[in-house]
């Protein structure tokens, strides 16, 4: 497996994760606190965030597959970019994992 498929991976898993932890904060400002000009912001926030969770579901399953991640773990980091800060979580594990495996060490089994 190339660097570059967990790299693309990993940018769109900060990307996708940034976004939903801004999307929950706006609508905090939108409902919660009643701000003016919040639901502007989170109407953009939740567009940005649909239309990037797409690119991260393909290259989180281009990833999953060319790793060949039993059907458990794919699911669990596909999802994660629906869980605020999850993203960020799983994509260590995954990185720390795969980085074994792309330098050619024994690989570290991390559980997702």
């Amino acid at each position: 497996m190339k660097k570059s498929v967990l790299t693309r991976y990993r940018v769109m898993a900060y990307t996708t994760g940034v976004l939903l932890v801004l999307l929950c904060l706006s609508m905090i400002a939108k409902y919660g606190l009643d701000i003016s000009g919040a639901a502007d912001v989170t109407r953009v926030v939740a567009i940005a965030h649909g239309w990037l969770y797409v690119v991260y579901l393909v290259f989180a399953f281009d990833l999953g597959s060319k790793a060949k991640w039993p059907v458990g773990k794919q699911l669990w980091v596909l999802l994660a970019g629906t869980i605020p800060t999850a993203a960020f979580f799983v994509e260590r594990k995954i990185s720390h994992e795969l980085d074994g495996r792309i330098a050619g060490r024994t690989p570290a089994v991390a559980e997702a």
